[in-house]
């Protein structure tokens, strides 16, 4: 792949984002409800002093300078000051971020774990029981609301057997010293084992509800691809020359019906930003998904512009980024 084929396919992106920044602003912008008016509440406040709030927040201006002022401050990376925290937007979101970060990677984790094995086993026990089971489940995951699922999973596991903790991170007290402000590195790092399983504890139930569509998405990908690949002349031939079926399986047909595999979950994982707003509500996660939602029921324009844009910016670079995958795994394939 060229260079210059390289910059052409990141120079598509730059309309893709811009066309983001409007969508979300004029959302934000038409959404009823007054920030200023949410803000203030029920305090007695004079029509100057409202008006001095108004213009201290940018919202005493015409949509269209707003609209320009933030394409201006997002291309250079000023989101401005959230409007409650009082404190620059990217600060904000960058304390919330890891734990989106950590609780996105535990889902994927057991999502891959999940769902390889199982599509593997479902092509190879075609039609079988197995096989019908795995669909099932397959379908059952994809078509499941995220918020109902995560709430059964709480009134089963914290309500009831009370097995596992209702919400956060981490017990409350924990102390535990910050390197990455992922908790299940920081605390393997700090040799806290208690806090380590405390914080493992905590994190099971969102990541097996977000991590569920994901794997029985990838679940039906690696059973077709891996059907596909067990027709091919070269496995064929393996089995000819007398190689057990688990060294025909397993070395020479599950690394090309991978490739798929990997190319889907490289976009999946833009889906589970996008989807971590439900499960980190639903599970009191302090993650930015649950800021987002917080942010949107008090009019909290800049935050929401600038943690939409992140996701919008971070999906497009991990379709990018499998196409760039998917040309390395198969030469075939031109970007």
């Amino acid at each position: 792949m060229s260079y210059g084929k390289l910059l052409e396919r990141i120079a598509q992106l730059i309309p893709v984002l811009l066309g983001v920044s409007v969508i979300v602003f004029f959302m934000m912008t038409l959404t009823p409800g007054d920030p200023v008016e949410i803000m203030l509440g029920d305090q007695h406040v004079t029509e100057a002093q409202e008006e001095a709030l108004r213009h201290d927040m940018g919202l005493d201006l015409p949509v269209h300078e707003r609209f320009v002022k933030f394409v201006t401050n997002a291309a250079t990376g000023n989101f401005g000051l959230s409007f409650y925290h009082r404190r620059p937007v990217i600060d904000v979101i960058a304390e919330r971020l890891p734990a989106t970060i950590e609780l996105s990677l535990v889902a994927l984790l057991l999502a891959l774990v999940t769902a390889i094995p199982l599509g593997v086993l479902a092509a190879i026990k075609k039609n079988t029981l197995v096989d019908r089971l795995a669909t099932v489940g397959s379908l059952f995951g994809v078509s499941m609301p995220g918020f109902w699922f995560g709430i059964l999973l709480l009134l089963l596991f914290a309500v009831n057997l009370q097995w596992l903790p209702v919400s956060g991170r981490i017990g409350y007290g924990a102390e535990v010293p910050t390197v990455t402000h992922m908790l299940l590195i920081d605390t393997l790092l700090a040799g806290q084992w208690s806090n380590f399983k405390d914080a493992l504890a905590h994190i099971i139930l969102p990541a097996i509800t977000l991590g569920l569509p994901m794997a029985a998405i990838l679940t039906r990908v690696t059973r077709t691809s891996m059907l596909e690949v067990l027709k091919q002349d070269y496995v064929t031939f393996a089995e000819a020359k007398g190689l057990s079926r688990r060294r025909v399986i397993f070395k020479h047909a599950l690394k090309n019906a991978l490739m798929p595999t990997v190319t889907v979950a490289a976009i999946e994982t833009g889906s589970l930003l996008g989807g971590n707003m439900i499960v980190e509500t639903v599970f009191g996660w302090p993650g930015l998904g649950r800021l987002v939602v917080e942010s949107i029921f008090v009019r909290n324009y800049p935050l929401v512009q600038a943690a939409v844009l992140f996701y919008a910016s971070t999906y497009v670079f991990l379709n990018f980024l499998a196409d760039i995958l998917y040309t390395r795994l198969n030469p075939r394939v031109k970007l």
